[in-house]
């Protein structure tokens, strides 16, 4: 959903900024520079220095985030300051800017009250303040500005009711009002908005009918109670419907209704009070539904006959309820199925054999609940499986080989705490992507299998509550990103392997009630008494203090074999101490003599992680010094610098952890770089995790650094001295940069099990090495993506700041909140026509209908050569081959850019047409 905001803010945005030229002068207006300045005074924090230009150096019509009229010169009709960080409040003056249209102010920190001098703008047509800390009520008065398209105040903490008189406003289109803490109901005459076609917040109004055009109603995580208006029906365009998480309570009578809403894709009605049994019309429901969520609710009995017209399903999720009765649906015909959750209720009988048919099911919970007999061995057919969960159960008989060694599974396999019998099944070993494995609670036997060493991504392994027995096996040790290891109450013997205090990642190991022995390691793991439990073991000794246990003997045969031993060992410890010496003597005189000739070479970090703590980046950057900064982003700052240690020059960039969202990004950033390794993509040194020196957050992430800069400085650099400096890149140099950006989108959506969709991708985000070979940079907008499939479920982000970069952003995330690895071809497509024309997809001469696209698509025809970078084609490079690179290179571009998502092409087709393009030059 935040996306549909995308394509309002943008086109009008654009009005604003291409305003007909009106040469006709006018004197200064100091209205409205003085309400510049009184604003300018309120701001209380500026962390990246955009008011700095606020001042009398310039025109205020050039100052950051501001824009003028053509046709009115010193009258402002736009305030964008998204994401900026800044703290203060709103100046009422902000009421003097009469000719102001377009406010954006989101995703930053303001307070105190939304001034009601905003009323007086009668020309307002956008106010956006969402992600701030406003509080206080909604000003009544809004309702004044009658032009009013755009009202998206969402997640602040604004109170008390809706005003009615938001009603009156008759051209608005899109209402955000989520995340605050209004009471209160929805006014009725928020009903009479026709033009509306988004609603984010408020109880359920009957009169809500009357918005024929709604599309989509968003009013989740909210404490709307009530019952559920019955008349939807009777909005022929409804798509969405998201109530989740609120306190409605009713039958679920209320869905007859809705099966009047053919076009309906999307209907989540999870965590309320709804009460009964399911009505047989939910068969009836569109056949477009994609996504029906009825978790934790009170719903009673059998899942309705039926529910297998519903043929495009993708997620069936009617986790958390009181359904009970064998599972009689015949899922074969859900061939899209991606999630099927009925954890939590009382369904009995066995586990359905038709769930084997589900081929894109990626997603299935079966846990807390009555089932019985055996796990079906055809569930090892499911080969999109990453998560299963069959806990808490009543299963028995003994795990299919097939399951647990369905090599798919990346995140969770749960079969704990079920009568399951006999050993685990040496396919164990085929789980190498799997994160968490849980067997407890079983009647499970024998030996754990040596391949259990080859699951190298288990994170947590639970195999408590069993009969296992024999030697804890060596191959633990292998999982080396293993923090949880459970093997409490069975039957092992013998010692603890020493290389267990070898896994340096563990924080919790539970060895009690067992029949170990022996003496416990001080090293590792074992150092931390609070992390380790070895209660119901009567023959340990040693280890630290704190873990009271008695002191090993040491017996006089010990002491022997001590003595003879030191006789052997220290001769050979004394030779070998000569040795060294006399090599190391040799070594340095060969060194002192090659000192001249020898180069210093940059360290290779190939197989190791650099430990980097904050006092070092503080001296590579010179405390973060404002001269190093070499590039300043929505959520922190990026800063050159030199390791001292290592002696190379690193990208450090800082997140800024008081903007909200920083933190978010840290963490898609970690999860999307943490797996992945392309030459094309750019190299993560480390991260640095801790807190600085006023004992605040911080967190950064240390990146090789790019001699060459940024692709968007060697498109776009200026005139003079800059651009001598860089150079003009020629056509056989941008065919290899763009053939570079390409693998490495390949290699994100293709090159592992979990797609990854970049999210952002434009010029600023490419950056070039010393020989112009392109990296891809900047994954905090990434998502990770499970390979099952790669639209994200409703709900993908609950916040509505548009996702990605204006210009670059893939039009059909201007309808929902789902991103795609099309959207990023369309943003590949947009970026490689640029790279060959020269222009931005935000260029001034972009109006109406026309962009990027659709100008190069124009084109090609018969006036390609108007429409390319001139710099790019010099004396040698002139002819008619590159005329034709040249056209072939943007055909590609524009193929990539189409408006419809499934007919653009394949980022692997796109690598073969440009190395075909690539030959046509060079022949």
């Amino acid at each position: 959903m935040e996306t549909n905001w995308r394509a309002l803010y943008v086109s009008l945005l654009c009005c604003f900024l291409f305003c007909s030229f009106n040469p006709a002068s006018c004197l200064l207006n100091e209205t409205d520079r003085l309400a510049l300045i009184s604003f300018r005074e309120l701001i209380v924090r500026d962390p990246f220095g955009v008011l700095n230009s606020w001042n009398n150096s310039a025109h205020f019509c050039d100052w950051y985030g501001v824009t003028c009229s053509r046709r009115h010169p010193d009258r402002i009709i736009a305030l964008n300051l998204t994401s900026q960080g800044l703290v203060g409040s709103l100046s009422p003056h902000i009421g003097n800017l009469s000719f102001l249209r377009y406010v954006d102010f989101r995703n930053n920190s303001f307070r105190g009250q939304i001034p009601h001098e905003i009323g007086r703008l009668r020309r307002l047509q956008c106010l956006t303040l969402s992600n701030n800390s406003f509080c206080g009520n909604i000003p009544t008065n809004l309702s004044y500005c009658s032009n009013l398209v755009i009202l998206n105040i969402i997640d602040n903490k604004l109170v008390g009711s809706i005003p009615a008189e938001l009603g009156s406003l008759r051209k608005l289109e899109a209402l955000g009002l989520a995340k605050n803490n209004l009471t209160g109901s929805i006014p009725p005459s928020i009903g009479n908005l026709s033009s509306l076609w988004q609603l984010f917040t408020g109880a359920i109004p009957s009169s809500l009918s009357n918005a024929s055009a709604l599309e989509q109603l968003a009013l989740y995580s909210n404490g709307f109670s009530g019952l559920f208006p019955k008349d939807l029906g009777l909005l022929p365009h409804l798509q969405y419907v998201d109530i989740s998480e609120n306190q409605l309570i009713d039958d679920l009578n209320f869905i007859d209704s809705l099966t009047n809403c053919s076009r309906l894709e999307v209907l989540d009605l999870a965590s309320n009070i709804f009460q009964g049994t399911l009505p047989s019309s939910i068969a009836n429901l569109s056949r477009d539904l994609m996504y029906i969520a009825l978790s934790d609710n009170q719903l009673h009995n059998a899942i309705p006959l039926g529910v297998e017209n519903l043929l495009n399903l993708r997620f069936f999720l009617f986790d958390r309820n009181y359904l009970s009765g064998p599972i009689v649906v015949d899922f074969k015909n859900f061939s899209r199925l991606e999630m099927l959750d009925l954890q939590g209720n009382n369904f009995t009988g066995t586990i359905p054999i038709s769930i084997s048919n589900l081929s894109m099911l990626s997603n299935l919970y079966l846990g807390f609940n009555n089932l019985y007999g055996s796990i079906p061995s055809s569930l090892g057919s499911c080969h999109n499986l990453i998560e299963l969960d069959l806990s808490y159960n009543r299963l028995t008989g003994s795990i299919p080989g097939q399951v647990i060694g369905l090599s798919s599974l990346s995140i969770l396999l749960n079969l704990g705490f079920n009568g399951l019998t006999g050993p685990i099944p040496s396919e164990v070993g085929s789980l190498q992507k799997l994160a968490e494995l849980d067997l407890s609670n079983n009647r499970l036997s024998g030996m754990i299998p040596d391949t259990i060493g080859k699951c190298l991504s288990l994170e947590q392994l639970h195999l408590e509550g069993n009969s296992f027995s024999g030697e804890i096996p060596q191959v633990l040790t292998a999982l080396q990103g293993l923090q949880f290891l459970d093997l409490s109450r069975n039957n092992f013997i013998g010692r603890i392997p020493n290389s267990l205090a070898a896994l340096d990642g563990l924080k919790h190991l539970n060895l009690s009630f067992n029949q170990l022995r022996g003496e416990v390691p001080e090293r590792g793991i074992f150092l931390n008494a609070s992390a380790v439990s070895l209660l119901g073991n009567n023959s340990f000794c040693g280890g630290i203090t704190e873990l009271k246990l008695p002191s090993c003997p040491f017996t006089n045969s010990k002491k022997k074999n001590l003595t003879l031993a030191l006789k052997v060992i220290i001769p050979v410890v004394v030779f070998a101490i000569f040795l060294a010496g006399f090599v190391f003597f040799s070594i340095f005189w060969h060194q002192k003599r090659m000192s001249r000739k020898k180069n210093i070479s940059t360290p290779s970090f190939e197989h190791k992680f650099l430990r980097i703590s904050y006092t070092e980046l503080f001296k590579a950057t010179d405390g973060f010094s404002k001269a190093n900064i070499i590039g300043v982003g929505s959520y922190g700052s990026v800063y050159r610098g030199t390791l001292e240690q290592e002696g190379i020059e690193v990208a450090v960039k800082v997140l800024n952890m008081q903007q909200r969202g920083a933190s978010s990004s840290f963490m898609s950033e970690c999860q999307a770089l943490r797996s992945i390794r392309h030459r094309n993509l750019l190299k993560l040194l480390s991260v640095c995790s801790s807190i600085d020196y006023e004992e605040n957050d911080f967190k950064a992430l240390i990146y090789e650094f790019m001699v060459n800069g940024s692709l968007e400085k060697w498109l776009h650099a200026g005139e003079g001295t800059e651009q001598r400096e860089l150079g003009n890149p020629k056509l056989m140099q941008r065919l290899n940069i763009a053939i570079d950006i390409a693998s490495a989108i390949e290699y994100l959506h293709n090159g592992s099990s979990s797609a990854i969709i970049h999210g952002d991708l434009k010029p600023s985000n490419v950056l070039l090495d010393d020989e112009m070979t392109a990296h891809i940079g900047d994954f905090g907008l990434a998502k990770v993506i499970s390979s099952m499939s790669i639209e994200t479920q409703p709900h993908g982000s609950s916040s509505i700041a548009i996702r990605g970069s204006v210009g670059y952003v893939a039009p059909e995330y201007g309808m929902s909140d789902s991103v795609s690895i099309e959207g990023d071809v369309y943003s590949y497509g947009i970026l490689l026509l640029e790279m060959f024309t020269g222009k931005k997809p935000t260029d001034e001469s972009f109006k109406d209908d026309l962009n990027l696209h659709t100008f190069i698509e124009r084109s090609l025809h018969d006036k390609v050569m108007d429409i390319v970078d001139v710099r790019i084609v010099s004396e040698d490079d002139a002819g008619r081959f590159s005329k034709d690179s040249i056209i072939y290179a943007l055909r590609i571009g524009v193929a990539c850019s189409i408006e419809q998502p499934g007919d653009r092409m394949k980022m692997r087709d796109v690598i073969k047409e440009l190395q075909k393009c690539q030959r046509l030059l060079l022949n």
